[in-house]
């Protein structure tokens, strides 16, 4: 089987960045990556592109970075409520799930993916309550909210069982 040697000219996932020189299939380089000039056979005519390739890739991912802290610092000032329906008790009907969050935070005007939110399972409880959100390989943050009741608590009433004494 037949390998080639290219130049990625944009970020591939699961292959490279911009300026990364990998090898592949014989096939995949000439049928997919040349013909849409994702990427460059390795030639000496073609080693200072690299050169400028690694610039624009560095330059990109400063600014990911920057964005990323910025959109981080966005995030970790909100401090918001998600009511939900209760019943008596203050028992919850369903749960607030990741969905849920990014709802309320596409409202709030932050657009994340469902993947970046770490949020460990449903929560089915009212109160305070934390999601790890990542934003970058190396930025995290954390968002905090509040899941609270939207009609007034009813407290369970207990039954009284009233034992005659004879």
């Amino acid at each position: 089987m037949a390998n080639n040697q290219v130049l990625l000219l944009q970020p591939i996932k699961g292959l490279g960045s911009e300026g990364d020189t990998v090898t592949v299939r014989a096939g995949y380089a000439r049928n997919f990556l040349l013909p849409r000039k994702l990427a460059l056979p390795i030639t000496q005519a073609n080693k200072k592109h690299v050169d400028a390739l690694l610039k624009a890739r560095e330059a990109r991912e400063q600014k990911e970075f920057e964005d990323a802290r910025t959109l981080s610092d966005r995030i970790a000032a909100i401090n918001f409520a998600i009511a939900v329906k209760t019943g008596i008790g203050g028992k919850m009907f369903g749960a607030v799930t990741a969905n849920d969050l990014l709802e309320r935070l596409k409202e709030e005007g932050i657009e994340l993916a469902k993947k970046q939110l770490g949020l460990p399972a449903p929560i089915k409880e009212l109160g305070s309550h934390t999601a790890t959100v990542k934003l970058h390989s190396d930025v995290e943050c954390e968002l905090k909210f509040e899941v609270v009741s939207e009609n007034p608590i009813e407290e369970a009433e207990e039954e009284v069982v009233d034992e005659d004494e004879d």
